[in-house]
């Protein structure tokens, strides 16, 4: 049974407002906001202020992470939201972030990560696990 590990958005948002993308509380208060959004579980963020002006953070989230890179003095904002699982509502954390930067257009990549052929449903989650685990022992 052909299966992923996990899906990778590669996103470019254009034309953003320049005073939000170069507010580093605003943008990592919105990362955080869109894991908690697209159901994932938040685990630690990082955000890094670069002089004169630009973000750079990460959100580990124990499905994986979502990242920002942004040049506020041309009005861009690169995105990775990797997310492990199908629970994970990505598209709507992504349509926060556009919101929430105003940005006026995006271009997005999709792509599913560890496309894998294996004889068992893959399993993302440790409570998923032991559910499957004590299934077995029952």
């Amino acid at each position: 049974m052909v299966q992923n590990l996990g899906n990778h958005l590669i996103v470019e948002l254009y034309e953003c407002d320049s005073a939000a993308i170069n507010d580093t509380k605003l943008v990592e208060n919105a990362l955080i906001k869109a894991v908690e959004i697209s159901g994932a579980t938040l685990v630690q963020s990082v955000i890094h202020e670069f002089n004169p002006h630009g973000v750079s953070g990460v959100v580990v989230i124990e499905e994986s992470h979502f990242s920002v890179h942004t040049w506020p003095e041309y009005g861009y904002c690169a995105l990775d939201i990797f997310t492990c699982g199908s629970e994970i509502d990505y598209y709507s954390a992504l349509r926060y972030l556009k919101e929430t930067f105003k940005a006026k257009s995006l271009s997005v990549s999709e792509m599913k990560r560890g496309i894998l052929d294996l004889p068992v449903r893959l399993l993302h989650k440790p409570e998923a696990k032991r559910e499957v685990q004590n299934e077995k022992i029952n």
